[in-house]
This record gives C-alpha cells, structure tokens and sequence, in this order.
C-alpha cells in the first residue's frame, strides 16, 4: 500500500512529541498494514467500513477523505454504509450516511477551490 498520509493534525504531533513510544507503536501498525494482500483502494474502504461500524464519527470523516484520495468512488463509499447497514442496524447507518455525506460535500467543495485536482463523481 503506498502512503498517502497527508498532513498529520497538530494535535497528533503534540501527542506524539509527548509520548514518542506511542508514536512509534502506531508507525508499526501501519507499516503492518502494507504487508497484507490488500491493495490501497480496498484497505481505504475496509477501513471506513471498520470506522462505521464503530460508530467513530471523525473516522469516518478520515477515512472518506482518505478513500477519496485512494481513487474510490462517491458510489463506492456510500455503498459501505449499506453493507454495514444490515449488522449495525438502520439508525447507526444513517447516522454514518450522515456522516459520509456531509464529507463528501466538503471533499467536492474543497477540489472546486483547489482548480486541477481529479473529482471522482459517481
């Protein structure tokens, strides 16, 4: 899987720069990450199947953006949330749907702003 990380948030390195060793230990998971059979695309969207089903509203924000940024469509990521809505049940999914939503308007937004960028619509 290549890296497409972008910019960590503050906080994050704030953290990070206080307890290095957990840092170091999140460094080794991800690493772990790319030795599966996975490919990014595939891993994005695992991922924020994971996120959704946690019920983690910024991961799901994250892992959007980061499925975005891995060549997934609008209708691939709104797809996970009616995989997942079967085992989390109709209201958590529609709360992720929200969730899913609203980050994709801000993704389009910011690709209008950002002139040149790739938009994949679906």
């Amino acid at each position: 899987m290549k890296k497409s990380h972008g910019k960590a948030p503050k906080v994050y390195d704030a953290f990070v720069g206080e307890f290095p060793q957990l840092g170091q230990a999140w460094e080794a998971m991800r690493a772990a990450e790319e030795g599966g059979p996975f490919g990014e695309r595939e891993i994005r969207l695992l991922k924020l199947a994971i996120a959704i089903g946690s019920g983690k509203e910024g991961s799901v924000h994250s892992n959007v953006r980061k499925a975005r940024a891995a060549g997934c469509s609008d209708a691939e990521i709104r797809h996970v949330v009616a995989l997942a809505a079967s085992t989390i049940g109709l209201p958590p999914a529609v709360a992720a749907y929200s969730w899913v939503v609203e980050q994709l308007a801000k993704t389009k937004k910011r690709a209008k702003a950002r002139p040149g960028k790739d938009e994949r619509v679906a």
